[in-house]
């Protein structure tokens, strides 16, 4: 019981942690920056004036959604490698 306490602590100590840690992805040769956190949330969007055109906002569209997409995923693998390394795989 004492060891599953433990764990316990021990996971919402990294989730902690991991929020405060980044990670960053780009698009369109790195025009578009987007940083997250460990927790899977977007915490800042970078647009570079080069591909911000009033008469192509699809194109603008879709490299921050692209980027987006990228930074929550590797948000997320962040995430699930620190929780194999404090559970040793069993999650």
């Amino acid at each position: 019981m004492k060891q599953a306490q433990k764990m316990q602590e021990q996971m919402a100590k990294t989730q902690a942690e991991l929020e405060t840690k980044t990670v960053e992805a780009s698009a369109a040769g790195g025009k578009v920056k987007v940083t997250a956190n460990g927790a899977g949330d977007v915490i800042a969007i970078k647009i570079d004036k080069e591909v911000v055109d009033p008469d192509d906002v699809e194109f603008l569209e879709e490299i921050v959604l692209s980027a987006v997409k990228q930074a929550v995923e590797q948000g997320k693998a962040l995430t699930q490698s620190e929780m194999a390394k404090l559970t040793g795989g069993l999650f």
